[in-house]
C-alpha cells in the first residue's frame, strides 16, 4: 500500500480579526515588518493588487521569512508530516497573503502539493 501524499496548507490571516488558526504547526508573525496599510494609496488594496505585492516583497525581512518558511515546510514534508503554516499580519489583506502565496510557490518548486487559504483577505479594512 502506498504512502499518502503529504501536503502543505498555508493560511493567511489578520490578528485584528481573530486568533491565529488553531491547526497551525507554525505561525509567522509579520506585524513587526512595515505595513502597507500606512500608505493611503495602498490601504484599500489587497494582495491581489500588484502594487501591494511589489511593496511587500521589497520590505526588509520579507524574503527571509519566505525562504525560512518554505525550507521548514519542505523539511517537515520530507520527514513524512503534513504541515499547516499560518502567516499573520495586522489585517490579513496585505503582508500575510503575499507571503503565503510566495511560500506556497517556493514549496511547489520542491514538488509538494500546496493549498492556500486567505482567511481574512476579503474582510473590510481595519481602522486603527
Amino acid at each position: 500500500m502506498s504512502q499518502p501524499e503529504r501536503r502543505l496548507c498555508v493560511i493567511s490571516f489578520g490578528f485584528l480579526h481573530a486568533e491565529p488558526p488553531i491547526e497551525a504547526d507554525m505561525i509567522i508573525d509579520l506585524r513587526p515588518l512595515r505595513d502597507p496599510h500606512i500608505d493611503p494609496a495602498l490601504r484599500e488594496m489587497t494582495a491581489r493588487d500588484q502594487a501591494v505585492v511589489d511593496t511587500v516583497l521589497r520590505t526588509p525581512g520579507i524574503p527571509e521569512h519566505i525562504t525560512g518558511a518554505a525550507f521548514h515546510a519542505h523539511r517537515e514534508l520530507t520527514e513524512g508530516f503534513d504541515v499547516t503554516t499560518a502567516v499573520g499580519c495586522s489585517g490579513g489583506r496585505h503582508r500575510a497573503p503575499v507571503v503565503a502565496e510566495h511560500v506556497a510557490a517556493a514549496v511547489r518548486e520542491y514538488g509538494w502539493p500546496v493549498d492556500v487559504i486567505h482567511r481574512d483577505l476579503d474582510k473590510p479594512v481595519v481602522n486603527r
